[in-house]
């Protein structure tokens, strides 16, 4: 449910203290936890550090983000992939096939570079 515009949207005052006397670019990281304040136009030009849960994800705030949440951002959740059994199978098969045509690459080259020797002693 959105933020009543009787309200206006809820920005940090912990956040806008610290980017109070400082210059947009020349500025360096600020850390910051609070996910749901929204991204003032102010904000433009910092790089902040979001929490994530674990770390602090560097997020470099521009024009088009104005009215998003810093948490939008900084993921919370890493996606490792899916499958299994069948999955494995298929990406041991694609390494083999790399392995493959990288070991017939390098005996193509070899062979090139033995016919280049040979030419060049006649």
């Amino acid at each position: 449910m959105a933020r009543s515009l009787k309200k206006g949207p809820y920005v940090d005052e912990k956040l806008l203290k610290k980017i109070g006397g400082k210059k947009a670019q020349g500025s360096e990281l600020i850390k910051t936890w609070a996910r749901r304040s929204q991204i003032a136009p102010e904000m433009v030009g910092f790089k902040f550090g979001v929490y994530n849960g674990k770390t602090h994800i560097e997020v470099l705030v521009n024009e088009d983000m104005v009215g998003h949440r810093l948490g939008e951002f900084s993921p919370t959740k890493k996606f490792i992939r899916h499958g299994g059994k069948m999955q494995k199978e298929m990406e041991a098969k694609a390494k083999e096939q790399e392995i493959a045509s990288a070991q017939a690459a390098k005996a193509a080259a070899d062979a090139a570079g033995a016919a280049k020797s040979a030419a060049a002693k006649k």
